[in-house]
Order: C-alpha cells, then sequence, then structure tokens
C-alpha cells in the first residue's frame, strides 16, 4: 500500500484498468499460483491498476478467506506499481468485513458493490456506503448498477464523504450521469470521479467520452492486453478512426457473442483467458461455461482484433 492517494493515482490512468479473473484448479479449488501469474502478467502488460476479486473475479463466488488470499497476493505481485482495489459487498455487515479484510491484505482501496438482493432507498443507500466508508482507511469507488441506483442528490451527498472518491456506472443511462455529474460540478466536487462499468466498456467509450467520463473498467484487457491497450490509446488521444475500427471489427462482434449466454461478461472472459493458454479453470456455480462454439467464435473474433491491430500499423 501505498500513502500516494488512490484518487491520484486512478485520475489520470496510463493503460486500462485490470480486473483479473479469479483462478480455480480442476477441482475447484482456489489456484493462488495461476492468479498471481495471470496478475504479473497484466502489470506487465501495462495496466493501470488491478481491480481484485470484482466482478470479472468472481466475488460473489468467493469466501472471505479465499478473497483475503486472492486480495493478498494481487498486492504482492502489483509490489507497489499500480493500486490493488478490491471488491466488497452484500449487506453492509459483510461489506464492512470485505473491507476490513482488504484493508488488512494490504489493498489501496475498495469498489463497493450494490448490496445484496435488497431493492433500498436513497436514504438506506447512503447511509450503507457511508457506513462503509467509516470502516477503513481505504478510499471508496461507488458502483452503480441494478438495485443500487442514485439520484443526483445523493451522489453530492457521496461526493462529501471524505473516503468516496468517485462513482462507477453500470447502469448507462447517459441523461441520469450527465445530471448527476453536473450536480456534483455545481457544488464545487470537482476532484469527483466517475468510471464507465459497463460490461465490455470499450464498446461505449465514445459515448462516455462525450460526457467527460474517460476512467473504465476493461475485462477485454483479460485475454487481449495488446487489443486493449490499442484501444486505450486511441480513445485517450482522440484517434477515432481507430477506435471505431476495433469497435467494428472486434468489440461489436464480441458483445453480440458476449449477449447470446447468461453471464458471459465473465465466463467468456475466462474462456478468452485459457485460450491464451493460462489455465485459470472455469468459472463456479451458478454461471456457467461457454459452449464449444462459442469459445470457437471467440478465438476467431480475438484473430480478427489482432488483424486489425496489424492494420492499423499499416496506416499509421
Amino acid at each position: 500500500m501505498t500513502s500516494a492517494p488512490l484518487a491520484a493515482r486512478l485520475s489520470i490512468p496510463s493503460g486500462p484498468l485490470f480486473f483479473p479473473v479469479t483462478a480455480f484448479g480442476p477441482d475447484g479449488i482456489l489456484d493462488l499460483d495461476t492468479f498471481r501469474t495471470h496478475v504479473r502478467q497484466g502489470v506487465e502488460a501495462g495496466a493501470a491498476a488491478v481491480f481484485a476479486c470484482c466482478g470479472t473475479g468472481e466475488f460473489h463466488a468467493l469466501t472471505p478467506e479465499e478473497f483475503q488470499a486472492c486480495v493478498a497476493a494481487a498486492v504482492e505481485e502489483t509490489a507497489g506499481r499500480v493500486p490493488v482495489v478490491a471488491g466488497a459487498g452484500y449487506g453492509t455487515a459483510l461489506a464492512v468485513r470485505y473491507a476490513r479484510l482488504a484493508e488488512e491484505a494490504g489493498a489501496d482501496g475498495l469498489l463497493a458493490m450494490p448490496p445484496y438482493l435488497v431493492v433500498a432507498g436513497q436514504e438506506g443507500l447512503l447511509r450503507h456506503y457511508s457506513e462503509l466508508a467509516d470502516a477503513t482507511a481505504l478510499e471508496i469507488i461507488v458502483y452503480q448498477r441494478d438495485n443500487a441506483v442514485f439520484t443526483p442528490a445523493t451522489v453530492v451527498a457521496l461526493a462529501r464523504h471524505p473516503k468516496i472518491l468517485g462513482l462507477k456506472d453500470g447502469l448507462g443511462d447517459l441523461d441520469l450521469l450527465q445530471r448527476t455529474i453536473s450536480a456534483v460540478r455545481a457544488e464545487g466536487l470537482t476532484d469527483f470521479l466517475y468510471f464507465n462499468g459497463l460490461p465490455t466498456a470499450e464498446l461505449t467509450g465514445l459515448a462516455y467520452r462525450g460526457i467527460g467520463v474517460g476512467l473504465y473498467s476493461s475485462a477485454v484487457f483479460c485475454f487481449v492486453p495488446d487489443i486493449a491497450l490499442a484501444f486505450h490509446t486511441a480513445l485517450r488521444t482522440g484517434d477515432d478512426a481507430t477506435a471505431n475500427r476495433l469497435l467494428d471489427g472486434f468489440y461489436r462482434p464480441l458483445v453480440e457473442l458476449r449477449n447470446e449466454g447468461r453471464g458471459y461478461a465473465v465466463s467468456l472472459v475466462k474462456a478468452g483467458v485459457r485460450l491464451t493458454g493460462l489455465d485459470v479453470g472455469e468459472v463456479r456455480p451458478p454461471l456457467h461455461e461457454p459452449t464449444d462454439e462459442h469459445v470457437k467464435r471467440l478465438a476467431g473474433i480475438v484473430e480478427r482484433g489482432r488483424a486489425l491491430l496489424t492494420e492499423t500499423g499499416d496506416q499509421a
């Protein structure tokens, strides 16, 4: 854990935000050695941060002991080169427990997942995330999606908390997000960060950039870091021609395939990592593995994406 504020380390990332999968052996048991390799390869490939045990990392399927072991392994493998942010979720008491486990493991911050099952009002959501933020010294990114959707006024209240640094948007309502950004800015809270947290966030990267949101999570970086880095550079530098080539030839077909199976936002990514030669195992139930035909299609999409990188280089 570094003394530099997490917000400062995330505000202008040099590469994609890396959400590693969690590796399991053939027996379904946590495989820390392979997980370490996966994290190390991602950092060496140019990740700007490691978000361990979050959605892509099957937070929902990990025991507290497995969670802490993975976070500690990620912290050790990054060795301070990039920040490590850990997931935390469920009800308030369990979220606080996971937060404290992450703090003990050396994490730099938390991604606060939506509460489990219940659909709470704004007052309850504000209390939940405030109590979570008060529980440790870690800075927190609040994740908006599913049953945790905030009014602009609630986000203003969250942004006033000294340890809540940003909002990750997995809802995709750009009208609501723009009003939220405006409301927070009008209160002078200009350091608050916003992240595009939609599955395969690159697909909507240009739209989010249009309202000033350049930070995003990249599950694609798990298995094709070269493509993810090329897109990240294109988005950051305004090279929309390259971004659109990758959107048309790689990201759109990938998302269309992802949409053919429930849970594919995780299991298809994990299959992609296995295609690279790193056996991170299968997803745990209730998620299921992609079909063989879908994995073959994924391999073809990856091949096409890499061919686009060559074409882009030829045109440079």
